[in-house]
């Protein structure tokens, strides 16, 4: 929900709000930024509905497909036109659409004070008369709830994706050294983090260009080994080349969750072959089923697209005949956008918007019946629940098996139970419906 925005004509001290857009990715870097500005003596707010006329607008954007593209340019088009009026003092845009198309948008939209890139840190707070100070490394303002944490673990991606834009507005893969990554998680977990959401654009390519061979299954060790953690949580790992060591990791550890986010994106051998994804068919369903082998009970999330250019009625329905017998945990399915400079630019976007959303409709369909059955199947069970907040009447929280925003919830009546926000419990469920778990607390 929107917050309704209040102007403050009173003399104020000007304070810095960041918008951030799009992805996790993204609210790691608005918090590392805030961060930054925090430590130089900036007031700083997220997101807040209260701008003054002095104020400076930093908005980190999206440009990684249509949708998202359009949701910046309008944040910034309003900002931009506030400005015009009087209402806040500056407008500096950041993050990924203003990487990649900075020209187009200094020349549209002239009134905003700066635009900066992805790797621009230094020189945004600069203009904004912050020196940036690499003894902070590590530290953030988090923007979640303080108990989970997204924890980013590399940047940038060497893989070729036809469809993709994230190499050109993040470059190639470069993985944070170890030591950096497990000073931050103590920090973290010293201010009260207990979850930590590995993220990158490929976590499995962890290591390749530092340490010379993948070290995802280290990393994860090292992790584990810090004191408070109680969760660390592994989103967007690539199928080709799969480092299989990681699941031993998984089954060793406790506090390393059984769930895997693991965007395959098709499974027809044209499609795949098309989008230059580096696998086939049967090698996608003999490591799902490898995966599922060696890590009884997994939580497997995916993500897939309808509509890519030559995707036929059969290439389609290999994909929602797959999707049925693989019974995926989670699953999200987006239309095709076709993407200036990507390899797949060069093809014909040949399918009509209207047929990718129905064959987005029928996926989603099917994978709402499976989640159905599968929650049918967790009434009765005793699960460990962290609490994430209190809304609408109901505790909310997430088993093991769900990420925040994008999976399943577990639901307690407020009125009769309550617990902290960031502490664990363990629930009985006594109903399930599509997406969400009800359940009460037994201790």
């Amino acid at each position: 929900m929107k917050t309704k925005t209040i102007f403050n004509e009173a003399p104020a001290k000007p304070k810095v709000n960041v918008i951030t857009l799009g992805c996790s990715k993204n609210i790691y870097d608005s918090e590392v930024l805030m961060g930054q500005l925090r430590s130089g003596n900036m007031d700083v707010v997220h997101e807040s509905g209260q701008v003054g006329k002095n104020d400076i607008v930093v908005i980190n954007t999206c440009g990684f497909i249509d949708n998202a593209k359009q949701e910046s340019i309008d944040t910034i088009l309003q900002y931009s036109e506030l400005k015009e009026r009087g209402k806040v003092g500056k407008v500096i845009v950041t993050g990924c659409l203003s990487e990649r198309y900075k020209p187009e948008l200094e020349a549209e939209i002239t009134n905003v004070d700066a635009y900066f890139g992805t790797n621009d840190l230094q020189n945004l707070l600069a203009s904004v008369g912050v020196n940036y100070r690499h003894e902070l490394v590590g530290e953030r303002m988090l923007t979640t709830p303080s108990h989970y944490a997204y924890f980013k673990i590399a940047e940038g991606c060497n893989r070729p994706c036809s469809f993709c834009a994230i190499p050109l507005m993040r470059g190639k893969h470069v993985s944070t050294p170890m030591e950096d990554l497990v000073k931050q998680a103590s920090l973290l977990a010293a201010s009260g983090t207990k979850e930590l959401i590995l993220i990158a654009q490929d976590l499995t390519y962890y290591g390749l260009d530092t340490y010379g061979k993948r070290n995802l299954d280290e990393l994860l060790r090292r992790l584990s080994d810090v004191a408070g953690i109680d969760w660390i949580r592994l989103q967007y790992a690539y199928p080709s080349g799969f480092p299989l060591e990681i699941l031993d990791v998984m089954n060793e550890r406790e506090n390393i969750c059984k769930y895997l986010d693991m965007p395959l994106q098709h499974i027809s051998d044209p499609m795949l072959k098309s989008m230059r994804r580096g696998i086939t068919k049967q090698k996608t369903i003999d490591l799902v089923n490898t995966i599922r082998d060696k890590v009884p009970g997994i939580a497997l999330r995916t993500t897939l697209i309808c509509g890519y250019p030559g995707e036929t009625e059969q290439d389609f329905n290999e994909m929602r005949d797959w999707v049925e017998m693989s019974r995926f945990d989670r699953l999200g399915c987006f239309t095709y956008s076709h993407e200036e400079k990507t390899h797949a630019h060069q093809l014909v976007d040949d399918v009509p918007e209207e047929v990718k959303e129905k064959r987005v409709e029928e996926i989603m369909q099917v994978q709402q019946e499976i989640s159905y059955e599968i929650n049918q199947e967790k009434i009765g069970q005793i699960v460990k629940v962290l609490i994430d907040r209190q809304e609408g009447g109901f505790l909310a929280g997430r088993t093991e098996f769900d990420s925040p925003e994008v999976d399943n919830e577990v639901l307690i009546d407020a009125s009769k139970q309550y617990a902290t926000p960031g502490t664990f419990v363990q629930v009985q469920i006594g109903r399930a419906e599509d997406f969400d778990l009800y359940g009460q607390i037994v201790k």
